[in-house]
């Protein structure tokens, strides 16, 4: 879409209070970027929970937030995005939820296929993250190499060390 990307690194393990103030920090460049703009779009599906505590930071920031994809059925969705040219890969899998072995794959048609019956296609209950590196308005490509799988916490698989794209919200 051509528009410049401002970055919120989060550290690690970081607190709610660490993630409220990388939040305000990005939203304030934005603001100095764009003065004026004051709505910003988030990609959750369905954790009303989630979405209410956005909706509260957001009020905190003078910011309105808006959720085009809440609600969508998310097997129709994970479909929509690759047809559409999305090229990701599972950046983190929960173990608890989902075989390690997910880790590193592409989020494919295969992929959904191979997933058990219990684990949402979009990863909505956290059974894993992906990190998006490709698709029709990415230009270029994302450049990213799978490494060896290693695992946090005695619960999460990433297939890189650190993640290549930690804390990626699934798509």
């Amino acid at each position: 879409v051509g528009l410049p990307v401002i970055q919120a690194r989060m550290p690690q393990r970081a607190d709610n209070a660490t993630y409220e103030s990388v939040f305000s920090s990005a939203l304030a460049r934005a603001n100095l970027r764009w003065p004026g703009v004051r709505d910003i779009a988030f990609g959750d599906l369905f954790l009303a929970d989630i979405k209410a505590y956005r909706d509260a930071l957001c009020a905190r920031h003078g910011w309105t937030p808006h959720y085009p994809l809440f609600g969508s059925d998310t097997t129709m969705l994970a479909h929509d995005m690759i047809d559409g040219g999305l090229r990701a890969q599972l950046c983190c899998v929960d173990t608890t939820q989902l075989d390690a072995r997910f880790a590193g794959n592409t989020f494919d048609n295969a992929l959904l296929d191979a997933l058990p019956s219990d684990v949402d296609a979009c990863g909505e209950h956290g059974e894993f993250h992906t990190c998006v590196s490709d698709g029709p308005v990415f230009s270029p490509p994302i450049d990213n190499t799978r490494g060896a799988t290693s695992l946090a916490a005695r619960r999460f698989a990433y297939p890189a060390s650190p993640p290549p794209c930690n804390g990626a919200e699934t798509p």
